[in-house]
């Protein structure tokens, strides 16, 4: 297994690791309720760095990605981005990024822990002939999230970074003290979520500026397992949990974000364009409070009566309200906030009401 560039960081925090598409991440640092109530309250901090990131150049890489992208990348100007897919003919995602148009190129960065899936899947529609060219910047620069309401605040006072309120997925190449980095405005847990973008080599140096910034500031980090209550909470789908071979973009409520219904043609147009037209979505994601103390695991089995209706996509216990939260797809005609849902765990039937997305923390 591949570790982080900040392992050593990790371990001395007192991290427990696990491994992540064939990385070794921090699942926890001891407190997994104190992790979440930082990004809630203050500020946190965290390691993506094993997620899938690419950097594309060439002078056809506009017009290629165009051809072949659910969303339509022509209008962006540089340092602007959009979240996408790669759809089969089918319609189905394949995964699920953010893209931002740089001066000289255009990175693509997952939005879920996938591995090199959108790579091998980008890689398959690169012809021969074509002006364009994929680099991995998995193994030579780091991804970390800061998020929280002090965000802004930890990047001005550790690194001299004033960004302001940047716009969604906006891209912000800066150089503090002759380090290169780009700032991505992000969403992973409903907070103010900002990723920083750096080579390996200084990853280190920039962690612990944040660090020591930080803690005035009632900065923690935060593992994998806080992370995934922030994001399920916050009602956002990724790659990998919710966005599978089995979903079409409108079924995971991304109409207006992730495809375009006017650009033209690319693979899946017809099927979502479809779905539109004639208001056909078979299912929607919604969320799920399970009125009980047990956790469902993914894909246990949404029922009405003994109608099976959907399944589960995600689930965690919620430190906000310390309760069973879900993400799952019902079919459509058992999506409405307030319907009651039964949810199979260990063999029993465990009632569960669906609920509008995002959850609230006061549930």
């Amino acid at each position: 297994m591949t570790p982080s560039p900040l392992h050593e960081q990790h371990a001395k925090l007192g991290a427990s690791f696990a491994e992540i598409t064939g990385w070794t991440m921090p699942t926890q640092y001891g407190d997994i309720a104190a992790e979440h109530r930082a990004v809630r309250q203050a500020v946190g901090i965290t390691d993506l760095s094993h997620r899938g990131r690419l950097r594309v150049t060439g002078d056809d890489r506009t017009k290629w990605l165009q051809s072949i992208i659910s969303n339509d990348i022509l209008p962006l100007a540089g340092g602007r981005g959009v979240y996408s897919s790669l759809l089969t003919h089918k319609g189905k995602m394949l995964t699920y990024f953010r893209l931002y148009a740089l001066p000289d190129a255009l990175l693509v960065e997952d939005a879920g822990d996938i591995g090199d899936t959108t790579l091998q899947a980008l890689r398959k529609f690169l012809l021969y002939g074509t002006k364009a060219k994929m680099e991995s910047l998995r193994d030579s620069w780091g991804l970390l999230l800061v998020s929280g309401p002090k965000a802004i605040d930890l990047l001005r006072q550790g690194l001299g970074v004033d960004t302001g309120t940047p716009a969604p997925t906006s891209c912000l190449p800066q150089t503090v003290d002759g380090l290169s980095m780009i700032i991505l405005r992000t969403e992973e847990t409903g907070e103010i979520d900002l990723e920083l973008l750096v080579p390996n080599e200084h990853l280190g140096t920039i962690w612990d500026r944040l660090w020591q910034a930080g803690q005035p500031m009632g900065l923690r980090a935060f593992g994998t397992a806080a992370h995934e209550a922030l994001r399920i909470e916050a009602g956002l789908p990724r790659a990998g949990a919710e966005l599978t071979e089995e979903i079409v973009p409108p079924e995971a409520n991304l109409e207006g974000k992730a495809f375009s219904l006017s650009k033209g043609c690319y693979p899946g147009q017809e099927v979502v364009a479809r779905m539109d037209t004639y208001g056909n979505v078979r299912r929607r994601l919604v969320g799920l409070r399970v009125e009980s103390d047990a956790l469902p695991v993914k894909g246990a089995k949404l029922f009405s009566g003994d109608r099976e209706v959907g399944w589960v996509s995600s689930a965690v216990r919620s430190p906000s309200v310390n309760h069973p939260i879900a993400l799952g797809f019902p079919l459509r005609d058992f999506s409405s906030p307030g319907t009651a849902l039964t949810i199979e765990v260990e063999g029993a039937k465990v009632p569960a009401t669906v609920t509008a997305l995002p959850f609230s923390t006061k549930i």
